[in-house]
């Protein structure tokens, strides 16, 4: 059946319009809203702003409404963030050329040990509570008991030898599960990250191999009394991950 609205112009073309504006309509709102982080782009030989595009390309500045009375943050930041590394170089002169480490690379800020500044206060649950607490200070949980309790455990790192003795467990009273290992060193009291442990209840030992043991002694220390802040798991996690790559020589360097 052919719906004819004038000469020339039936239902079909209609739509078919329609749908082209439509897109058209998409792709500049999806412009402009990928565009709220991460500009103005920086020219990567000078060092010049590029352009932000104009209004077309520029988003409008949001207000986001934070829980619990922790005030409201805007977005696009317009650079407020900062973008400087200080610990960071590029590797060569070309455009392109990667960003390396020029200090210590598991704190430098760089690669897989790159972490952002997210805010320097916990992580809260439903209720407004510290979500992330040591096990020893959280009332109600309790370890399943087929399952092995690692608090005195020997942590054995990367290269063999013992970094320190498991002495409290970190959960997540949100999610119900461990998300760091404490570890007394010695010398202070360091969060290693679940994820990079292996507990063996034969051998009674906490196994990583992200770091060394001597590389336990610059892990980033939590400020607080059984609490950590967003932003010190951004750095725990950064450092244990970044073990990865930099923790020796030789993971940094090519296979071939």
């Amino acid at each position: 059946m052919h719906l004819q609205v004038t000469h020339g112009i039936d239902v079909a073309l209609i739509v078919l319009n329609a749908f082209f504006l439509f897109f058209l309509g998409l792709v500049v709102y999806l412009r402009r809203e990928d565009r709220r982080e991460g500009y103005p782009l920086e020219h990567e030989l000078t060092g010049r702003l590029e352009s932000e595009g104009g209004l077309i390309l520029t988003a409008p500045t949001k207000s986001f409404k934070l829980p619990f009375g922790h005030g409201t943050v805007t977005a696009p930041t317009k650079g407020r963030e900062p973008v400087q590394v200080p610990g960071a170089r590029k590797s060569d002169w070309f455009a392109g050329a990667p960003i390396e480490p020029t200090g210590n690379p598991l704190v430098d800020g760089v690669g897989p040990a790159a972490f952002a500044e997210r805010a320097k206060r916990p992580d809260l649950d439903w209720e407004g509570h510290p979500r992330i607490v040591p096990l020893s200070s959280a009332e109600g949980f309790f370890l399943e008991r087929k399952d092995a309790d690692p608090r005195g455990y020997t942590v054995v790192a990367y290269d063999g030898k013992k970094a320190g003795t498991v002495s409290d467990i970190w959960i997540d009273k949100a999610d119900r599960m461990i998300r760091y290992l404490q570890v007394d060193t010695g010398a202070r009291q360091v969060l290693m990250p679940m994820t990079v442990s292996s507990v063996s209840r034969a051998g009674q030992t906490v196994t990583t191999t992200s770091i060394t043991a001597a590389q336990f002694a610059d892990a980033p220390a939590i400020e607080g009394a059984n609490v950590i802040t967003l932003y010190e798991e951004e750095r725990v996690q950064a450092y244990f991950g970044g073990g990865y790559l930099y923790a020796t020589a030789a993971r940094s360097e090519p296979l071939i």
